[in-house]
């Protein structure tokens, strides 16, 4: 069991599943809504712990109604939540979700709390970040407090692996500290300016992510599967052919499980592929932390 930190966000997410998503100006009817717990960071910590790693999650919340079940729901799922502290006066973050009869969805988010994360919540943290073996993390906290985690954890010899969304530019200090990038096509294409449309811009924007510090560079790209470029090392690996419900959180799961895999000494080829068998699992369940495959669930999947 390999001991991994997160370091990133906390939301509740509010869902309605409808048969279609609206346009513009539009009302659909005959949606039905729930209520998950979310955010990149959480969602990260909870797939980390379900496939066997011993998870501590550093963020905020807001000291409110849905910040106390966030932190609920973390103990739930044995994750150390000693350093996600409640903010007083400021609301938790928020997720408003839309999902069709496809699993494509629509997500706007009110960070609230998540936002407040700065590196003096970090250093409080960092004798639990410079013990992990991996740390995960995202960009819907502030740059200076995943580039503070970074430090740290680069420091103390743990894997730094960085999921960079939502799609914003990454601190050129940032890229040197990071051994793992993995964004989708979207996000690759907003850091690299190369179009992601097949499995040759997929490595394009790969080499050019690994040419700014990272050892291993990921593009995921949904029912395309995803590219990988390692020193010595690069290749597409197929999605697992499933019938979506839900893609909320899919690439959630696998950073989770990429970090994982890594952590535990697998070739970067493997990782991917156990990653993929994760994220296909959950794309075929609602909701973003329930909708979580198991280790052996995945471990089946292999097996198949």
């Amino acid at each position: 069991m390999i001991d991994l930190c997160v370091v990133g966000s906390l939301n509740t997410d509010l869902v309605v599943k409808t048969p279609r998503l609206p346009r513009v100006g539009e009302s659909v009817p005959d949606g039905t809504f729930s209520t998950f717990p979310g955010g990149k960071g959480a969602n990260q910590a909870v797939a980390a712990a379900r496939l066997g790693a011993r998870v501590t999650m550093v963020g905020r919340v807001g000291d409110d109604a849905f910040g106390r079940e966030l932190i609920a729901n973390l103990t739930r799922e044995r994750i150390d939540a000693a350093h996600v502290r409640p903010l007083p006066g400021t609301a938790s973050g928020t997720a408003l979700i839309e999902v069709d009869a496809d699993g494509r969805n629509t997500i706007v988010v009110a960070s609230g709390a998540n936002m407040r994360v700065a590196a003096a919540d970090v250093d409080a943290a960092r004798e639990a970040i410079a013990a992990c073996r991996v740390l995960l993390l995202q960009l819907e906290i502030p740059d200076g407090a995943v580039l503070r985690a970074a430090e740290i954890a680069k420091a103390a010899g743990a894997l730094v692996c960085l999921d960079p969304a939502p799609a914003r530019p990454v601190p050129d200090a940032l890229y040197a500290l990071l051994d793992v990038i993995d964004p989708n096509e979207v996000e690759a294409q907003a850091l690299t300016g190369i179009e992601v449309r097949a499995v040759a811009g997929a490595e394009r924007a790969a080499e050019a992510l690994r040419a700014r510090g990272p050892r291993l560079a990921v593009v995921k790209m949904g029912d395309r599967g995803a590219f990988y470029a390692a020193d010595g090392a690069r290749g597409h690996v197929p999605a697992v052919p499933v019938h979506a419900v839900d893609t909320t959180a899919a690439g959630d799961v696998f950073a989770a499980a990429l970090g994982v895999a890594l952590g535990e000494g697998r070739a970067p080829a493997e990782a991917v592929g156990f990653a993929a068998r994760a994220a296909a699992l959950k794309v075929t369940r609602m909701g973003a932390q329930p909708g979580m495959p198991s280790r052996a669930e995945v471990d089946a999947v292999r097996t198949a």
